[in-house]
């Protein structure tokens, strides 16, 4: 089982060294670094934080299980491994060691410890298709036309009110909804990351500016929906009206630049989420620096550019 366990995990790793070579170099010279800030950020402020340290554990656990749950070897291992799930297991235990370690440096022992339990236990998990079925599939409240809301939420929509709940038990302290919103956006990133076929892009667009606007217009609305409560809760706690306000133009336009992304690179789903990784990244840990608005404008045009160029060749005009 040791030999079969290790071979595994050499197999994952190879996996990943041809997902890094497809990424490409330049990509992950920006990206590496950006990630790296932006988690190490978050997990040192909630670790220094008082009462803040738990919500790393269920945070770390969440997300593991959302990847575990839509991962697309689950039925293969299944059928040609009847021991994977302690192999998953061990690789999940892997993937959050470093977090552990952040925790216990500021001496939170028993978080550390529910962060290497809990993770683990995302492997005994069912896939995602498994769970809801091929046959029967929830109403959903989305338009159909929305077909990235419809499929995202099938999967990640439950997160909506653990953060909404996370929220408003910490409402009295402005991180408490800012830290609610940024999961929220992860989710959203998540239903943007997978596009669509060029058959529904073809059909669905009379011209590359329409259908773009159209999935803005889509995009943003039902994003503004799922977050106000959220800028209700800010503008009801210390950050005030005026503090709501500046995070729900900021939250939104991180949305619309995610959308933009998703078109600047279709149909590679590769650079796709890497590029929208870089955007978030970018977006989270460089606010209050004095190049961020040049370098938000510089953004913006390039791929609202880049986006109408990359649709225009889809549609053949």
């Amino acid at each position: 089982m040791t030999q079969a366990l290790f071979a595994y995990l050499l197999m994952r790793r190879r996996l990943a060294g041809r997902l890094l070579l497809e990424i490409g170099w330049v990509r992950l010279a920006l990206l590496v670094p950006m990630l790296l800030a932006v988690v190490g950020r978050a997990v040192v402020l909630a670790a220094s934080s008082p009462g803040w340290q738990w919500a790393v554990p269920v945070s770390v656990a969440l997300l593991v299980a959302s990847a575990h749950r839509q991962r697309s070897d689950l039925r293969f291992l299944a059928i040609s491994a009847p021991a994977y799930r302690w192999w998953l297991a061990v690789e999940y235990l892997l993937w959050v060691v470093p977090v552990a370690v952040v925790l216990a440096l500021f001496q939170h022992w028993a978080a550390a410890g529910l962060t290497l339990l809990l993770a683990p236990g995302a492997a005994a998990l069912p896939p995602v298709r498994e769970a809801l079925g091929t046959r029967h599939k929830s109403q959903s409240w989305f338009r159909s036309e929305a077909f990235e809301w419809v499929s995202g939420m099938r999967t990640g929509g439950w997160a909506w009110p653990v953060l909404l709940a996370g929220a408003g038990w910490q409402h009295a302290s402005p991180l408490g909804p800012v830290l609610a919103l940024a999961g929220w956006l992860l989710v959203v990133v998540a239903c943007y990351g997978t596009p669509e076929p060029v058959t529904m892009v073809a059909l669905g667009a009379r011209s590359a500016r329409q259908f773009l606007g159209r999935r803005l217009i889509l995009g943003l609305g039902y994003a503004a929906l799922t977050a106000a409560p959220f800028w209700w809760l800010l503008a009801v706690g210390p950050a005030g009206i005026g503090g709501a306000v500046a995070v729900a133009v900021a939250w939104l336009g991180l949305v619309g630049l995610i959308i933009l992304t998703k078109y600047a690179f279709y149909p590679n789903a590769t650079h796709i989420r890497t590029t929208q990784a870089l955007v978030v990244g970018v977006a989270l840990a460089l606010p209050g620096n004095p190049v961020y608005p040049v370098l938000l404008l510089v953004a913006t045009g390039g791929l609202i550019w880049q986006s109408q160029r990359r649709l225009r060749t889809v549609l053949g005009h």
